[in-house]
């Protein structure tokens, strides 16, 4: 059987070889990159339901093993589905350039498995009004629920008004979330000061922010207002997933319906957004230009946009990467409207109403990807790699 799995931060097709109904014992992995560079931090995807399991098997008992050493390496198991049973294994593979690895899924105990910081982390901020944030190793996110909107309808200070993605500069691999949040709590306007660890600095405003979305019609672009209900999918040392939905928004006598899928996966500077909408065939996807200052970059053929700027007193860069062929056009829209202006992808919609992108940034200060040069070979290499997926070979032994 072939399947296509679509998730952070590459497409997967697996096959299974078994002869039959598959016996006891231990299944092996083979995980094959074709690709001229090695592959890292790219997610695969068990699934419960192909593994066949026997009788006496429980899903939740296995682990996986690298077969070269013997050790087993990090695993996340997620109830993808949220009925309360785990469905899904994660882990990420480490394959060189042109050359196949074997990994073993077995029965092990607890105490065997590797312990692991939930670095990938997501949640409901009630306490700052009512954000829902988002991290991993690498960066943080965050977006604004309907009781700040409220408060800027009734003229309450506070509030926020925004479906733009705001970005949360960190310089440090550990969560942030909660920590700033708390100091956030105890000194109002806290984590607008880097102690160490990076700042909120990143204005959004109205604008789109890093990926959030639009609807163009004639020359004018649309934006929904803030999410309305959220719910949590998992978090935990590989990846972090959760769903916003958006009240129907109007463009222009479009009503354009919204939910947003996002999920961000341990080792990578973009999160996935897999957009569920009617109302539009082509959906746009943005990065706030902020002061007009920065640079951008548009390889639409490879399926990617960026735009790298000054910040502060250091320099940003953002970025849209989609699969190939789903990036149709870009736009540098510019307009004297406070906050609106930004460097759009549009994005047709296919015939399941779906659209899928990544969105993310770099900081200079991290260290991650400290030039403009640095960062688009980060986003080659991705979009490299998602439109050419690791082959994952399922032995069942």
């Amino acid at each position: 059987m072939i399947k296509n799995i679509s998730y952070l931060c590459a497409v997967i097709i697996t096959t299974f070889l078994s002869c039959g109904k598959q016996q006891k014992g231990n299944t092996v992995i083979t995980v094959k990159n074709n690709l001229e560079i090695p592959r890292a931090f790219e997610t695969v995807e068990i699934l419960k339901t192909d593994l066949l399991l026997n009788e006496d098997q429980n899903f939740e008992d296995f682990g996986v093993r690298d077969l070269a050493t013997q050790t087993l390496v990090v695993s996340q198991f997620v109830d993808q589905d949220g009925d309360g049973a785990v469905d899904v294994l994660l882990f990420q593979p480490e394959v060189g350039a042109k050359s196949e690895k074997n990994y073993e899924l077995a029965a092990v105990d607890t105490s065997e498995k590797p312990e692991a910081t939930a670095s990938c982390y997501s949640r409901f901020v009630p306490e700052r009004t009512d954000d829902y944030a988002w991290e991993n190793n690498k960066v943080a996110f965050r977006t604004y629920g309907p009781k700040a909107q409220k408060m800027v309808e009734d003229s309450i200070s506070g509030g926020t008004l925004s479906s733009g993605i705001d970005a949360w500069l960190k310089k440090v691999e550990y969560p942030i979330i909660n920590k700033w949040y708390a100091k956030n709590n105890k000194n109002s306007g806290a984590y607008h000061i880097d102690s160490g660890e990076g700042l909120d600095n990143f204005h959004v405003g109205s604008s789109r922010g890093v990926g959030g979305t639009a609807v163009k019609k004639d020359s004018t672009y649309y934006i929904s207002k803030n999410f309305t209900t959220w719910k949590t999918i998992t978090s935990g040392p590989i990846r972090t997933s959760f769903v916003l939905d958006y009240a129907d928004w109007d463009a222009d006598g479009q009503m354009i319906s919204e939910q947003k899928h996002i999920s961000l996966d341990y080792g990578n500077n973009l999160s996935r957004f897999e957009i569920h909408t009617t109302g539009a065939n082509i959906l746009s996807v943005g990065l706030t230009l902020h002061e007009k200052d920065g640079v951008i970059t548009e390889s639409v053929d490879k399926g990617w946009v960026s735009y790298w700027q000054p910040h502060e007193a250091s320099e940003l860069g953002t970025a849209i990467v989609t699969p190939k062929g789903n990036m149709m056009a870009s736009e540098y829209y510019v307009t004297p409207l406070k906050d609106r202006s930004n460097l759009y992808a549009q994005l047709k919609v296919d015939d399941k109403n779906k659209v899928v992108y990544y969105a993310g940034f770099a900081w200079k200060e991290s260290g991650q990807y400290p030039t403009k040069a640095s960062w688009e070979t980060y986003l080659n290499e991705f979009a490299l790699k998602i439109n050419n997926p690791l082959e994952v070979v399922f032995n069942r032994i």
